[in-house]
């Protein structure tokens, strides 16, 4: 994970070969179990869930914080909460890696004020769980590396909405309607320091299968031994997950 690596003039600086799969403005972040300034208080903005990981720019320009980058192979933990009380969050840890800046892990809670966290949450789940496929390591992140050179306008096809992934499309777009402002998206010509859902290399697995089975079914599936995540599509006709359900749709 990185802080304030991933915004570029007033918008969102991605890797080369990343592509953004969901936007969503008018979300509120808090972190806890940090002493740096950059983690307190409330922070409110614009939150990309791309193929590599997801991103949180900072609305306040006076923040410490700009913006904040949550490769998956750092996130542990992650719930979607529905208090009966309240409005619906994502929580999670996320671990620093090597040479990122600071030590340890700092928690998470995401707050979406026009709604969607449910559609937002499976979706980073399904992601999450392509993109552990493409993992080669076990115990801790790589280290992080810096976008290196010149940056540039990103092209539209990395930022519009996405045809599918291994069987998977992410939310429609009633769920999540807009993308990007225009000139808000620039991207590096460095290919992503981690895993993605979109890493060259990948062959097709009895994973697969299971994939298939739970986007069929409507039924999620989680794999404890390999902490492979498979969530329906939000689109499904199931209703909401209850709060138990949505104990088990995590990645650890």
């Amino acid at each position: 994970m990185s802080l304030n690596t991933a915004h570029a003039n007033n918008g969102v600086l991605i890797y080369s070969g990343e592509c953004i799969l969901l936007y969503c403005d008018n979300v509120v972040m808090e972190f806890s179990g940090q002493d740096r300034p950059e983690f307190k208080g409330d922070k409110a903005g614009r939150l990309y869930l791309t193929t590599h990981r997801m991103i949180f720019n900072n609305s306040n320009a006076k923040d410490p914080l700009l913006s904040f980058s949550f490769p998956f192979c750092t996130m542990k933990n992650v719930e979607l909460e529905q208090p009966m009380f309240g409005a619906n969050y994502i929580k999670g840890k996320v671990r620093a890696q090597p040479n990122g800046g600071w030590i340890g892990e700092v928690k998470f809670k995401l707050h979406f004020k026009h709604g969607g966290a449910i559609e937002y949450g499976q979706a980073m789940l399904q992601a999450a769980g392509l993109a552990k496929r493409n993992q080669q390591y076990t115990d801790e992140p790589p280290a992080y590396q810096p976008p290196t050179g010149p940056w540039h306008d990103a092209a539209p096809p990395t930022y519009s909405p996405p045809t599918g992934y291994y069987g998977w499309v992410p939310p429609p777009s009633d769920a999540f309607p807009n993308t990007p402002p225009a000139n808000s998206v620039y991207m590096t010509d460095m290919p992503p320091p981690y895993p993605g859902i979109n890493t060259g290399g990948y062959t097709p697995s009895a994973h697969d299968a299971k994939a298939a089975e739970a986007a069929a079914s409507g039924t999620a599936y989680y794999d404890p031994n390999t902490h492979y995540a498979y969530v329906p599509p939000a689109y499904s006709n199931e209703a909401p997950p209850s709060y138990e359900e949505s104990k088990e749709k995590k990645f650890k």
